[in-house]
């Protein structure tokens, strides 16, 4: 065992809630027993929102808090769902990495709701194709990257960091006490470590803010070794860098380049975030430093969006800056690119603005690819909205903001009037690889897949590379197999919105997929007539895995119950049931969850069950049940989950997850 961890910290498989609990929960038979009472609620306040009980991310503040952190004190709703993707080119062979420090208003705001949250015009990030490493930037001692940024990264491939900072006087107070020896630098790193791992993200970006002693500033390079060590054992290509601040003598002394009175740090960890103030100069006076010991991208030099000091670029013309250093083949760490919405006083033009920064930035930014294996599924969401839709339906006319649900909005460069290609990838085709295409259309305009394949000299297919998706049906597929003849009632026309489902069949051997494009057509001679064409979503997956028949949903289980009254459909006030579930499925097969509940009895038993009503959408294993009018007590309800899985087409109700409650109350003495 590691010996940074200790045997409270390991993750158990279910909750100590859960395990009173019969696993089975495909039976409404199942009944979870609660008695409503109005004592005061016993989550924990720093994890949950005081009036809805909704869960919410937030960081640590004091050492103490870090040092006597444990396992059993996570957050598990904060606890990333997605992996770090695979990506092309890998991060390791990137020459000029792009960096972006997410540092706005105090942090943890609309995305502090690891479940999502209403909110008209959000802050929001989609241009992951430019970027490498997305860190998470409070002065909080301790940040800790909320889980809707880390999922989207990781969606898209990108690293995310947490922050560890000390300021000021306090800093140094922190410093002094876990610099002093290496039994205290070691645990906090092994916290540090800890916290990471427990979370899902990929390691630390350091930042001593304040002078060190001789003894604390000769433990640092230690520290931050030892810490390296750590979280590369743990998490292979996780990363821990240095911000410029303190000098190796321990003068708090910000110096804009790497240099001998720092370089020390820069050894000991896996890169070097430079302060904003540098010149071309300093730059060009580092291209031939010998202490870059052919390190040059791990050199990240700041640029600070807002344009605060003397410093090059800045806000719309951060361009100017990012030029300079790539014309010196560093790497470039942007801070603050939050300008573009801070600045607004019209918050509804924040996309207008986001867009245009980042078109003014692209010229020096590279571009990676996502390089998951199939399936690959995108509806194009970019994680907020002004309303919920599923399958061309309405499902909720509100606005809505949540960075799970980003998916694959990863554009590709170039366009054209009558071929848009919408994503560049890297994603290996299987022998046989379904294609499903979700448009919507003027009449007489047919809309169609071309994808571009690489290595075509090992394609067994004509050694093509410019493909033409032809529509399919199932022969071949495995007949009579139930997965199959449920993908293909997908194909043909919604009846909802005018959508149509295109399906078609590939088989390529040997092919990497590169780009998938959208072809538009007229049935009819071309005319001066203006068309509209929608695309819903793009999936593509190895047919071979229809053979494997889907998971069911085990263990759905309900705890942390509290027991609220507030307003309602009434005149009176109503009682609401705000619970946690949890329940096991592979998430790798889904892309989301969508929770129900309805009423089975209330107090009057002449009025029937009700119909399944959508509480929302879950993107791991747990919801927090937040606000949900229910009848007074007695009464019994029924929670379940269905998952909406990445082959696109609607799981039986046989495999939803369902568990009963019950509920009567306190008995008055």
């Amino acid at each position: 065992m590691d010996p940074s961890v200790s045997e409270g910290d390991l993750e158990p498989s279910r909750p100590e809630s859960c395990l009173d609990q019969p696993m089975d929960s495909s039976s409404v038979h199942e009944v979870v027993h609660e008695v409503v009472h109005s004592d005061s609620s016993a989550l924990p306040a720093k994890h949950h929102d005081p009036d809805t009980t909704e869960p919410i991310s937030c960081g640590l503040q004091t050492l103490e808090e870090l040092l006597s952190w444990k396992r059993s004190d996570a957050n598990l709703f904060n606890v990333a769902a997605v992996p770090l993707a695979p990506r092309d080119p890998p991060l390791a062979t990137s020459a000029r990495r792009t960096l972006v420090s997410h540092d706005m208003m105090g942090g943890y705001l609309d995305d502090r709701f690891t479940q999502g949250t209403h909110s008209d015009a959000p802050y929001a990030f989609y241009h992951w194709q430019y970027i490498d490493i997305f860190n998470y930037f409070t002065h909080n001692m301790v940040t800790i990257p909320p889980v809707v940024w880390t999922n989207a990264a990781h969606t898209h491939g990108v690293v995310v960091l947490g922050t560890f900072i000390t300021e000021w006087t306090d800093g140094a107070v922190v410093c002094e006490a876990f610099l002093k020896d290496e039994e205290s630098y070691r645990a906090v790193a092994d916290r540090l470590v800890q916290i990471s791992h427990c979370y899902g993200f990929d390691g630390w970006l350091i930042n001593i803010e304040n002078s060190l002693s001789e003894a604390a500033v000769k433990n640092t390079p230690l520290f931050l070794q030892y810490l390296t060590e750590q979280m590369h054992e743990r998490a292979p290509g996780s990363l821990v860098l240095w911000y410029d601040s303190v000098l190796e003598k321990g003068e708090l002394k910000w110096q804009n380049e790497l240099n001998e009175s720092n370089r020390v740090f820069f050894g000991a960890c896996d890169g070097f975030f430079t302060n904003y103030n540098w010149t071309e100069q300093s730059l060009e006076w580092m291209t031939g430093y010998s202490g870059l010991d052919g390190r040059q991208a791990d050199v990240y030099v700041g640029v600070d969006v807002f344009a605060r000091g003397k410093v090059v670029g800045g806000m719309w013309e951060t361009n100017k800056a990012l030029e300079i250093i790539r014309k010196h083949n560093f790497s470039v760490a942007l801070f603050a690119p939050g300008w573009v919405y801070e600045t607004l006083s019209d918050k509804t033009q924040f996309r207008k603005n986001q867009d245009k920064f980042w078109a003014l930035l692209s010229d020096f930014l590279s571009i990676h690819r996502p390089a998951s294996p199939l399936p690959f599924v995108s509806s194009f969401c970019q994680g907020f909205g002004k309303a919920i839709y599923r399958r061309g339906q309405l499902e909720a006319s509100r606005s809505w903001f949540n960075l799970s649900a980003q998916e694959g909005v990863i554009p590709a460069t170039h366009t054209s009037p009558v071929s848009a290609k919408i994503f560049s990838l890297d994603v290996l085709l299987a022998p046989k690889t379904l294609v499903a295409l979700i448009y919507k259309s003027s009449p007489g305009i047919r809309m169609s897949l071309e994808l571009k394949t690489t290595d075509p000299s090992q394609c067994t297919h004509m050694n093509v590379h410019d493909v033409k998706v032809p529509p399919v049906s199932a022969a071949g597929l495995g007949d009579g197999l139930e997965s199959v003849s449920q993908f293909f009632q997908l194909c043909g026309n919604l009846s909802a919105g005018g959508w149509t489902i295109g399906c078609s069949q590939l088989e390529l051997r040997g092919c990497a997929l590169r780009e998938v494009s959208v072809s538009i057509q007229r049935d009819t001679e071309a005319q001066e007539t203006p068309i509209s064409c929608r695309v819903g979503e793009i999936l593509l997956m190895d047919g071979a895995s229809l053979q494997t028949p889907p998971q069911l949903v085990q263990g759905l289980c309900i705890y942390d119950v509290v027991w609220l009254r507030g307003a309602g459909t009434s005149t009176s006030p109503c009682l609401h049931l705000n619970a946690t579930m949890h329940w096991d499925y592979p998430t790798e097969f889904v892309r989301h969850f969508r929770v129900y509940w309805r009423r089975l009895r209330g107090p009057d038993p002449r009025i029937p069950p009700g119909q399944l009503a959508l509480m929302g959408r879950a993107y791991s294993n747990l919801y927090r049940v937040t606000e949900l009018e229910v009848p007074e007590a007695p009464g019994l309800l029924e929670l379940v989950v269905e998952p909406v899985i990445r082959k696109g087409f609607p799981l039986p109700e046989s495999h939803w997850g369902r568990r009963s409650l019950s509920y009567t109350e306190a008995k008055t003495k």
